[in-house]
């Protein structure tokens, strides 16, 4: 229903228009930045080299997970998803910046770059150094400056002010996850933190190939042991230096007796083998291939590097979520955060049909959960959702309960019409 003029000038409302203040624009809004000041960036050099796609492709797949705070029964099964902040900060939105999914990849990015990351609960119901019965409404990545015995310091971003700032607190409430490649990833003298002082190496070799330098020796008719001579050969420089800058494509001439001689060829060095033995090297200690990072990985390998690669960083957020922001009683009455990775993702359309009829023969998955999996809309009709094998007859009792209760709605629906 359309509101009519004098409505619509009295509620109206604009982003624009109703949302400024004619004082100050930027009064108590905080520090205005051109970029993005909560964005996790890399450090170590690392943006120079191809370390950088290894930790996008890693953290991709980690935030990929499905991570949920969960109720389970007497028995440690999964029986529904608790609906509490926790929970909505592991599928919604961790804070006003990120959803759930960036705020994941920014924590597996932080702690392979740096080693060590910090979850820091930012606005939780009650003070958490008073009580520990708390519920986590946002939380957010920090830097880890100092340690202290039962202290930390670290660096987190406020979102009131815009800037990042210092706090001091208890580990008791602050996640601390560590990288579980770390000996590969971070140590001094890991494989890649060879491999990166290789590629800077390579980069500053390339950009001083690159630099326009000629890397001349010129060889005058004469000896230059005398200061005379010696200045008369700087001045010979000179000149040929400024033959080649001040003409127009960049020719001098040189007297007959004058040898000139180029430097700059291609010296042969083993850099590039040094550099392609350590990606090799890397890609086995960290569990991946090259096919994972193109795209082009089947099934079986896909799977081997989602258990030895990613499997590892998703259990050290998930044991060390569960560790600090779940309490003892919650934990006792069966809460905990639960991590699972989609198992159709890397099922071919070919083998969907296939894997239905097993699902729903063997009474695992209904037919309107199949039909979820492969984004259709569920089934009204009620035996969609029974666990049954539709390929066997029910049973006679069952059957003769169906005839009954058929024949009594008959009568009941015959008597109504006499």
């Amino acid at each position: 229903m359309e509101l009519a003029l004098g409505s619509r000038l009295k509620h109206g409302w604009n982003a624009f228009k109703n949302n400024r203040d004619p004082t100050n624009y930027y009064a108590g809004v905080g520090v205005p930045s051109s970029y993005r000041p909560d964005r996790p960036r890399l450090t170590r050099g690392n943006e120079r080299s191809i370390i950088t796609a290894i930790y996008n492709r890693l953290s991709l797949d980690i935030a990929s997970m499905t991570i949920q705070h969960v109720q389970l029964d007497d028995n440690g099964r999964f029986t529904e998803a608790k609906k509490s902040p926790l929970n909505n900060c592991l599928t919604l939105e961790a804070n006003i910046d990120q959803t759930s999914r960036a705020f994941i990849q920014d924590i597996a990015l932080s702690m392979m770059d740096e080693g060590c990351v910090a979850i820091v609960p930012i606005d939780t119901s009650i003070d958490p150094k008073v009580s520990g019965s708390y519920e986590i409404e946002t939380m957010r990545t920090g830097k880890i400056v100092d340690w202290y015995p039962r202290d930390v310091r670290v660096r987190v971003y406020n979102d009131n002010t815009g800037l990042k700032e210092d706090l001091l607190l208890p580990k008791k409430v602050v996640g601390i996850i560590e990288n579980p490649f770390y000996v590969v990833m971070n140590e001094s003298s890991s494989t890649m933190q060879r491999l990166i002082r290789k590629l800077t190496l390579l980069d500053a070799i390339d950009e001083q190939s690159g630099s326009g330098k000629l890397d001349l020796i010129i060889q005058l008719p004469y000896v230059v042991k005398s200061q005379a001579r010696r200045e008369q050969a700087r001045a010979r420089r000179d000149e040929i230096e400024q033959q080649l800058s001040g003409t127009k494509y960049g020719i001098a001439y040189t007297d007959g007796t004058e040898r000139i001689t180029q430097l700059n060829r291609p010296i042969e060095n083993n850099l590039m083998k040094q550099i392609e033995y350590l990606t090799s090297m890397l890609y086995s200690q960290l569990g991946i291939t090259q096919s994972v990072l193109d795209g082009t990985a089947d099934e079986k390998t896909m799977l081997n590097y989602l258990n030895r690669t990613v499997e590892p960083f998703v259990s050290a957020i998930v044991n060390e979520m569960k560790r600090k922001f779940l309490t003892k009683t919650a934990r006792s009455q069966g809460q905990t955060i639960m991590f699972y990775n989609d198992p159709f993702k890397l099922v071919p359309v070919a083998d969907i049909a296939e894997i239905a009829d097993k699902f729903t023969r063997n009474e695992i998955m209904t037919s309107n959960e199949i039909r979820q999996v492969i984004g259709m809309k569920p089934a009204d009709d009620p035996k969609a959702d029974e666990l049954r094998n539709s390929n066997i007859s029910k049973p006679d009792t069952q059957m003769s309960a169906d005839n009954g209760t058929t024949q009594k709605e008959e009568e009941n629906q015959n008597g109504q019409n006499v």
